[in-house]
């Protein structure tokens, strides 16, 4: 899901250079939506692997 999001981040940085600023607004906002996914499950594979360890 991060190479998605650093995907759409490239995919916004050259629509911006070329002038297409409404293609650039939405991958940004894809790219922004997909980045806050993964750190939220990030977290939760985390939280949820510390778990694991302290039962075994």
């Amino acid at each position: 899901m991060l190479r998605w999001s650093v995907i759409f981040l490239v995919i916004a940085i050259i629509a911006a250079l070329f002038g297409f600023t409404g293609i650039a607004a939405g991958a940004a906002g894809m790219a922004k939506i997909l980045f806050f996914i993964f750190i939220v499950l990030f977290a939760l594979a985390l939280i949820g692997g510390a778990f694991l360890v302290k039962k075994k």
